[in-house]
């Protein structure tokens, strides 16, 4: 029962964290901003709105991989 409550939970979670993740402006403009092209437009401010967006991603991503660690752990020892 527990296990089945956990799968829930993360399959739960793993929707919720495509959507935020495709709710977050983009930034960039391709491969050569990740190689230093756009540097300076990556550290520009953002509004209070992104960083709550932020904030609620990471700690869904936390969430996330601590619910797998302990599915991991529950398929394991039951």
């Amino acid at each position: 029962m527990l296990v089945l409550i956990f799968q829930l939970l993360l399959l739960l979670i793993s929707g919720l964290l495509v959507l935020l993740v495709l709710l977050h402006k983009g930034k960039g403009g391709g491969l050569s901003d990740m190689f230093g092209g756009g540097i300076s437009s990556s550290f520009g401010g953002s509004s209070a709105a992104e960083k709550n967006l932020d904030r609620i991603t990471i700690a869904l991503g936390l969430l996330w991989a601590a619910l797998i660690i302990g599915l991991g752990l529950l398929l394991k020892y039951v």
